[in-house]
């Protein structure tokens, strides 16, 4: 049965990770985080078109990665086995983030599809309810899905929302994927950070990426991006990599950096975002916890 068009693009947003420390590691092998978590106005684009027959189906092929294992059907599969909807859908996705960058598009992309098809399907879960689901799928969904900038700890689920400046970025995209197990499982990554507070990061307390250094010494093109980057701001990855990041005051400042640097780098200028994109596409959530 052919998928009828429905309401327009959704945006799945990029995310950062402003710092990222590692403060132990649980009994199951997870490790425990801290980090904050902050939106662009930069993202992937998902279209979603209904169908009556309830077959769920991608209107689009991302490279290397079977339809199975696809974060956005897997989404869509879990929605409708969880709430009993007979309807399917066919999603078509714009990828626009790169895979294995850090800047979240896979679990982006997965927290879109629940947010859309929540409303399209009229499942009418909660925003709790939704994050729950989309823990299921990976630990960076659910702040997608509350659509908030957040300090997040435990393994990146739990989540306090956070008021941040709101600065203009540069994000350079290094040619490489980083596999996030890979640096995760490297003995030599540091899991021993002290635990530091939201008002000592608020403060300006220092804080890093301690998966940085590992990436740079494997990846020389990370190192390069964030050696030519710091030449205008300082520079920092974005959760185990590849892209980085720099901030900057305005949005003139940050074109003017990435003019210069874009003969060399794919990247993007992006605006920093305290709500996502997402939750001004989505106005009529259900906001109930």
């Amino acid at each position: 049965m052919p998928a009828s068009s429905t309401e327009g693009v959704w945006p799945a947003p990029a995310k950062l990770n402003l710092f990222l420390h590692i403060t132990g590691r649980r009994e199951d092998g997870y490790h425990l985080l801290q980090t904050v978590f902050q939106f662009l106005d930069f993202g992937d684009r998902l279209r979603f078109c209904l169908r009556e027959d309830g077959i769920i189906r991608r209107g689009s092929d991302l490279p290397g990665v079977a339809a199975e294992e696809d974060l956005v059907i897997r989404a869509a599969r879990l929605l409708q086995q969880t709430a009993g909807i007979e309807q399917g859908v066919e999603i078509h996705v714009e990828k626009r983030l790169p895979m294995g960058g850090g800047l979240g598009g896979g679990s982006s992309d997965a927290a879109t599809t629940l947010v859309a098809l929540n409303r399209l399907w009229g499942c009418h879960l909660t925003e709790s309810a939704l994050a729950r689901l989309g823990l299921q799928l990976g630990a960076d969904v659910p702040v997608f899905i509350h659509g908030r900038a957040a300090w997040a700890e435990g393994v990146g689920e739990a989540l306090v929302p956070v008021a941040l400046p709101q600065p203009w970025f540069v994000v350079l995209c290094p040619p490489v994927t980083v596999s996030t197990a890979e640096v995760f499982s490297a003995p030599q990554l540091r899991r021993d950070c002290p635990p530091i507070t939201i008002r000592d990061f608020l403060a300006g307390g220092p804080v890093e990426n301690v998966c940085e250094r590992l990436v740079r010494k494997q990846y020389p093109e990370v190192d390069r991006a964030l050696h030519e980057l710091a030449a205008f701001a300082p520079a920092r990855m974005t959760g185990t990599g590849a892209c980085v990041f720099a901030a900057f005051e305005n949005e003139a400042g940050a074109r003017q950096a990435y003019g210069e640097l874009a003969h060399a780098w794919t990247g993007f200028v992006a605006r920093g975002c305290n709500q996502s994109p997402l939750f001004y596409r989505n106005g009529e959530q259900d906001q109930t916890p």
